[in-house]
């Protein structure tokens, strides 16, 4: 019978998902090796958004974290991901520096390389996927899937096809990033797509979000698919993807062969559970269905945010208003896909449509960017009135034709003349002392321990509000603090 590969995303898209990325290099280590022996095909490591929290909060340098991976887990290729036209943030970057971040991303141990694009327009990743299959580098061709009336088979198959064309890729992989597939749709899909590959192989990679994604794999496979993307329990289900250990067991009852280490993915399992439980981070657990979720599309994520942001102008209430909202935007603006930064950019847009009481009254930039190309061809065109709107209202000094991004990789190496291209792009990416931050923290930390009960019970009392006084007993074991100052008689 057929191998299935698995591809594994507990240390990339598992935890953003869940944990908004706020997995440490310390807490993966201690399974590094468990996981170059498990048996998965590829493990995916790192993306744009993995930069920013490590920069930001962390306060760990993310080629720093590569580097240390990739001499852990030696045997198992590491993947990474780049964004086309971005690095880390929203701005459109020169050409020269995404190619830069390319190669760095390679030398320093990303052996799959992968660049999505929200709006399949190939031109921004093609030159990326062919400088780093020159580098040695396997590549993935990425299909971004978006749920529309223009996101058709015919429309995949084409895109496919150029991927394979011009592109040469190693892989062609199906990213469904809102968890928006469903087993009907991959029933036409996966064999429009699989027909233009031939044995090129096949990634399917979608999320939990409705519910869906354990039948939506399992489907895919009967129809084609070579490769499947999971996450280790805990760190899966919920908004990231399918379990792993589910879909082993389920694969090799429908009679496919996969070739996994359950003993150890268990025991990876029971790591990742015992950092949950000490870190207070949540589990994933499956969600119910939700129709809901097809019309607006906003990652669960952003539903969060909406939910704070309405709180604080007083509007709890609006939050339908504003799901609603952004399905209509998404349809005014093309069907743009509900991916970083469009994702964002229509949530925007929502939510100052809905509190303003008017629509299209404020105009963030980057919406107007997005309706002049900016970020890439259109799908579908804007509605005509809308996109007049937009023009009148956005900033007047953003140019109704996109000026091409000058080089800027001499400039940035002229003004940091004395450190490596690495730190050169963090710097260009993040303002101020953020970077300095970053370094002060000094070396990234690279052990992890769990504490005995009562020590981790002492460290949440020590956050807690000043208590005038704490009693525990337990046995022969006796504590007690008191914050009132003792009165002996003399």
């Amino acid at each position: 019978m057929k191998e299935i590969k698995i591809i594994d995303q507990t240390l990339r898209d598992g935890h953003q998902c869940l944990w908004a990325s706020r997995m440490t290099t310390a807490m993966m280590l201690p399974v590094a090796e468990k996981m170059d022996r498990a048996g998965i095909d590829g493990i995916d490591l790192i993306g744009g958004g993995h930069f920013d929290v490590c920069v930001r909060y962390l306060k760990e340098n993310p080629w720093e974290r590569i580097r240390i991976m990739s001499k852990k887990i030696t045997h198992t290729p590491l993947y990474g991901t780049a964004r086309s036209r971005h690095l880390t943030g929203f701005d459109v970057v020169p050409n020269d520096l995404l190619l830069l971040w390319t190669e760095r991303f390679i030398a320093n141990g990303i052996k799959r390389f992968r660049s999505v694009e929200p709006l399949n327009d190939l031109d921004a990743i093609v030159y990326l996927l062919k400088r780093a299959k020159e580098l040695g580098a396997y590549t993935i061709g990425v299909l971004a899937y978006g749920h529309s009336p223009v996101h058709t088979d015919e429309l995949y198959v084409q895109k496919a096809t150029e991927l394979i064309q011009r592109a040469d890729v190693n892989a062609i992989m199906l990213k469904d990033a809102g968890g928006l597939l469903t087993p009907e749709r991959i029933r036409t899909l996966i064999p429009a797509i699989k027909k233009v590959i031939g044995t090129i192989p096949l990634e399917l990679h979608t999320h939990c979000t409705t519910g869906l994604g354990p039948l939506v794999v399992l489907e895919g496979v009967k129809y084609g698919v070579d490769q499947v993307h999971t996450s280790i329990a805990p760190l899966a289900n919920g908004a990231a993807q399918p379990a792993t250990q589910t879909i082993v067991r389920n694969l090799r009852d429908m009679g496919y062969t996969v070739n996994i280490d359950d003993a150890l993915i268990a025991e990876i399992s029971e790591h990742f559970t015992k950092v949950a439980e000490q870190e207070g981070k949540p589990l994933g657990v499956p969600v119910e269905y939700d129709a809901f979720h097809f019309e607006h599309q906003v990652p669960g994520g952003m539903v969060s945010h909406f939910k704070s942001q309405l709180a604080q102008a007083g509007l709890t209430n609006k939050l339908d208003a504003v799901l609603h909202e952004c399905a209509r935007i998404r349809s005014e603006l093309g069907w743009p896909i509900m991916i970083t930064p469009f994702s964002q950019l229509v949530g925007t847009q929502a939510v100052f449509n809905v509190v303003h009481g008017e629509r299209y009254k404020i105009i963030p930039d980057e919406v107007k960017k997005y309706v002049l190309g900016y970020y890439g061809k259109l799908v579908a065109p804007v509605e005509p009135g809308v996109l007049d709107k937009i023009i009148e209202s956005g900033s007047k000094s953003i140019a109704l034709v996109p000026p091409p991004p000058e080089p800027a990789v001499p400039a940035l190496r002229k003004k940091y003349p004395n450190m490596s291209d690495e730190e050169r792009l963090l710097r260009y990416s993040y303002a101020g002392s953020q970077v300095d931050d970053m370094l002060a923290a000094g070396k990234t930390n690279t052990e992890y321990s769990f504490d005995v009960p009562v020590i981790r019970l002492l460290k949440e009392i020590a956050k807690r509000p000043k208590l005038a006084r704490v009693f525990i007993q337990k046995k022969e074991l006796l504590i007690d603090v008191s914050s009132k100052p003792q009165v002996s008689a003399a």
